[in-house]
């Protein structure tokens, strides 16, 4: 399985001017519209989410109090497979999300097989008593460079669990991603 792309200057490709192929000209700019869509489909890659499940998540944080893009971001970071994610039991979210598939991690006790579960403040995830499961789950944790959240902690022993503390909030996201353009965008 890939793990995330390494964002350090050593690993960062340089930038052409020019698009591969033959010689041509410089790409235009990009419209309003170009960077609105942009925004959108950064934070769907990000989250390995589809367009009909965006729409319903972006349909919930419309019906949520206060802001809306700070309510979708919140829902997004709650997925189960992001939440595995974060707290370095995988190493990417395609990882994470074949892992909860083949249903090796349990929620507040019960087997869930759902990436896309929301979690709650106070559910408990912990990975199945196998062997296999946990020899995955420790490299995983040694090859682990993120640091976990303010609003999920991990408890490293013979079987790692984590917690969610709170609801994750603007300043949780990691994704660099202006809110404003997405809501304006799925509003029309």
């Amino acid at each position: 399985m890939k793990g995330t792309r390494c964002d350090t200057p050593k690993c960062a490709f340089e930038r052409r001017e020019s698009p591969p192929g033959m010689a041509s000209s410089r790409r235009s700019k990009l419209t309003d519209y170009g960077i609105h869509v942009r925004e959108k489909q950064k934070v769907k890659r990000y989250y390995g989410v589809l367009e009909r499940q965006f729409r319903r998540y972006f349909t919930m944080a419309e019906r949520a109090r206060g802001n809306t893009g700070q309510a979708l971001m919140s829902l997004l970071e709650r997925r189960l497979d992001n939440v595995v994610c974060r707290l370095g039991l995988c190493l990417s979210r395609a990882q994470a999300r074949s892992f909860i598939a083949h249903g090796h991690l349990l929620v507040n006790g019960c087997r869930v097989d759902i990436p896309s579960y929301l979690v709650r403040p106070g559910d408990v995830i912990q990975i199945k008593d196998r062997t296999k499961t946990k020899q995955l789950v420790e490299a995983n944790l040694q090859q682990a460079t993120r640091p976990v959240p303010d609003y999920l902690s991990r408890i490293d022993g013979p079987l790692p669990e984590g917690q969610v503390l709170r609801m994750p909030e603007a300043e949780d996201v990691s994704v660099p991603v202006q809110t404003q353009l997405i809501v304006e965008l799925c509003s029309k």
